[in-house]
């Protein structure tokens, strides 16, 4: 379970709630009670629509909270950020992991970074950038494309130093993609598990729930399980989520499940 904790003050789901670094940090030592097994810090929105924010304005966000939460708890800290700069300020803060939601292809010093510094890294795929990725999102096979960006990707990362056992693939729910597209890659979440990397699904309060129960963000958790448990179900390994404690029981029953069923065809089978 990835706990979320967002440093900004428009963020679609909780923005502004942890913008001062106290209570970040208290959001956060709750996150990991709540059984959290690490936490993603992100100080620039990437909601449909999101205006871009400086260098400068997402250090001062982010490193003061990377800081004194690294202090604060014992799981791995994500940072959030297409930026290097961000990023080795991060990690030299206390973050062990980069979640790069343009999979190295904003700022061409990211993957130097990451290679250096031995950080685990987020390849995310998405159609687009964040003030224009749901301005008609467009596939012909949406499966076959991410899984030709993420072998495009992993190449791109080999070729630089990066090491497969750094690399976490997430196909982007809600970034870029249309209700169709979203649901489609759930369904056939299992065909990244191919990559031998290990797969981050991020579904926690998103839009395309909302289509689906017609409910605002602050009420879609309901939905928000039923499409974690399908996630564990095919292959997701990591779950990006704000309710880390109702989310941790989802996880754990939907992981059971499957192992059994998993172990019952086996069985059948022999």
């Amino acid at each position: 379970i990835m706990g979320v904790l967002n440093v900004t003050p428009d963020s679609f789901s909780d923005g502004g709630r942890y913008f001062d670094a106290d209570a970040a940090v208290a959001h956060a030592v709750r996150l990991v009670e709540d059984g959290a097994d690490l936490l993603d810090i992100g100080a620039e929105s990437t909601r449909p629509g999101a205006d871009a924010v400086n260098e400068a304005e997402e250090r001062r966000r982010a490193i003061p909270v990377v800081t004194a939460i690294a202090k604060a708890v014992t799981v791995p800290i994500s940072i959030d950020t297409s930026k290097a700069a961000v990023a080795q300020a991060a990690l030299d803060a206390g973050a062990v992991l980069v979640n790069d939601v343009t999979a190295l292809r904003s700022d061409h010093a990211m993957v130097d970074v990451v290679a250096r510094t031995g950080a685990g890294i987020v390849l995310m795929h998405m159609q687009g950038t964040p003030s224009t990725m749901q301005q008609a999102p467009c596939y012909d096979d949406v499966v076959g494309e991410i899984s030709s960006f993420f072998d495009e990707r992993i190449r791109f990362a080999a070729a630089h130093g990066i090491e497969r056992r750094q690399i976490i693939l997430d196909p982007g729910i809600g970034f870029g993609k249309l209700l169709v597209h979203n649901l489609t890659l759930l369904a056939r979440l299992h065909h990244f598990t191919q990559f031998g990397c290990p797969l981050l699904v991020g579904v926690s309060r998103k839009a395309f729930l909302g289509q689906l129960v017609d409910r605002p963000v602050q009420e879609r958790q309901w939905a928000t399980a039923a499409a974690v448990a399908m996630a564990v179900d095919r292959g997701a390994g990591i779950l990006r989520v704000h309710d880390v404690r109702a989310m941790k029981d989802v996880v754990q029953v939907a992981a059971a499940i499957s192992r059994h069923t998993t172990l019952s065809m086996k069985a059948q089978h022999a």
